[in-house]
């Protein structure tokens, strides 16, 4: 992984985030919903923003590119106030692929005006569980506190969503 973080930022302290949930839903229509293109427009990105996948090629070293739209006028607000565009696209860079139990994956993080294009590494692992199936997401520190806290809230807004889109099947 490649940062551009200074040993004594805030970031170089933060440790990886780990998030959980328990959705009640079978391991294959999660995994589905990660791995297809209906699936990921289905829920990816954060309230207020729209994903249009352009290229899904789901193999090791294959890429996501999505395009993620601002649609919300609050995020279009913040968006415009950041000084970042309306629209941007990502690429994803698939590490390691274990239907349906395991995706791990590089997310290219270009889009911050004024911080040096840097990776940033996902994993998510699902399980069967008793009621339904658990989900863990690991992610890395982002360059800053206030970025890393950003992008956890992000990822809390996606994880509900996820579970409306599980709920809708």
């Amino acid at each position: 992984m490649t940062k551009n973080i200074s040993p004594d930022s805030p970031a170089a302290k933060t440790k990886q985030v780990r998030l959980e949930r328990t959705y009640p839903a079978s391991i294959d229509d999660v995994w589905e919903l990660w791995t297809t293109k209906e699936g990921i427009e289905a829920w990816w990105g954060p309230e207020g923003f729209a994903v249009t996948v352009r290229e899904l090629d789901l193999r090791v070293g294959g890429k996501l590119v999505y395009m993620m739209t601002a649609v919300g006028a609050p995020q279009v607000e913040f968006m415009k106030n950041a000084g970042m565009p309306v629209s941007t696209e990502s690429r994803i860079t698939f590490k390691e692929i274990n239907p349906p139990h395991r995706l791990v994956y590089t997310h290219l993080t270009d889009f911050i005006p004024g911080v040096a294009p840097y990776d940033v590494d996902t994993v998510l692992e699902l399980a069967v569980a008793d009621n339904g199936v658990r989900l863990v997401l690991t992610l890395d520190p982002m360059h800053s506190e206030e970025w890393t806290q950003r992008a956890v809230m992000g990822w809390e807004m996606e994880l509900g969503k996820l579970a409306q889109a599980l709920q809708s099947r």
